[in-house]
């Protein structure tokens, strides 16, 4: 199927089978609405983490990188078909029973085990049976999330749904020509040509909890520079405020760009404090972003179902 081009309307979000804070689940329709792009070259997307934009975008082609070794590889088996959704089905419900059995210590053991072994089904289990839904890990590497101290977590329904997760991904990446790396940002962007397009997904400055590796404000400052002397379209999403505080950065470093907003709220996040209202930012360079209709306004907020 040909890739159609941006600004897109989509009737139903394919969400990934990991979960992440930040994950731009709903932020996807305002994404694929606002900006513009004719699909001709790569997408290109060196903060992956969930996948959830690339997986809707669904371009022909595509480089999507991250620092998060385990991110990657899933995808990498799951594109190659060394991972497949009957594999899937059959571990989580495999490994549900027993963490029925054995609860927090047995979701320790599975800790233990993927933090020695790394194995793709071990992450997949941990990313859905973790505290709030928290991608974290430790200096050494580790994955030290909690236990969401729900034993029955992997009811048959719930695997059904992770497993058909596992299915619409499959089926998007199949005939496309995309690439899955293990990159530093900076070597991601090198590559970026007239034509592509980046989406840019950072750890948001303020409210980043170890997700892979430190971010700093100084990388922060740094992106941005990277970013607006590309060759090619760029859209940034970044946190705008809240009740508490305004994000001073996209003033500061940003201001040359055009800006989309959308108001939502936070379910995921290790405390209280990260899981409140936030307006997020869509920036955009210039010429690429997608004409709003007559009346609209950049910050309405669109429900739609989820696959």
């Amino acid at each position: 199927m040909s890739f159609k081009p941006l600004p897109r309307e989509i009737k139903r979000v394919l969400v990934p089978p990991i979960k992440c804070q930040g994950i731009k689940t709903k932020l996807v329709p305002f994404i694929l609405r606002n900006v513009r792009w004719n699909g001709q070259g790569r997408w290109i997307e060196p903060f992956l983490g969930s996948g959830v934009v690339l997986f809707n975008v669904q371009p022909e082609r595509a480089l999507a990188s991250d620092t998060n070794v385990h991110i990657i590889t899933l995808y990498q088996q799951i594109a190659g078909g060394s991972l497949t959704p009957r594999m899937v089905e059959s571990f989580l419900t495999a490994e549900g029973r027993k963490l029925l059995a054995g609860g927090a210590e047995y979701y320790y053991q599975v800790r233990e085990r993927f933090n020695r072994d790394h194995d793709p089904l071990d992450f997949l289990f941990l990313s859905r049976a973790c505290f709030n839904g928290v991608m974290r890990f430790n200096k050494r590497g580790d994955f030290n999330v909690p236990f969401c101290n729900k034993p029955d977590r992997f009811r048959q329904a719930y695997v059904t749904k992770i497993t058909n997760q596992v299915i619409g991904l499959a089926n998007v990446m199949r005939g496309k020509q995309w690439e899955f790396r293990v990159l530093d940002w900076r070597d991601c962007l090198a590559q970026a040509k007239e034509g592509d397009f980046v989406y840019l997904d950072p750890p948001y400055i303020g409210r980043h909890v170890d997700y892979y590796n430190h971010w700093t404000n100084e990388d922060a400052v740094e992106l941005a520079k990277v970013a607006q002397s590309l060759p090619c379209g760029v859209a940034l999403s970044m946190w705008k405020g809240n009740r508490y505080r305004c994000n001073g950065h996209i003033v500061d470093h940003w201001s040359g760009m055009i800006e989309r907003t959308f108001g939502h709220f936070y379910h995921v996040g290790s405390t209280v404090s990260l899981r409140n209202a936030m307006q997020e930012a869509l920036l955009i360079t210039p010429g690429y972003e997608a004409p709003l209709a007559a009346g609209e306004k950049s910050d309405i907020q669109h429900t739609l179902p989820l696959l």
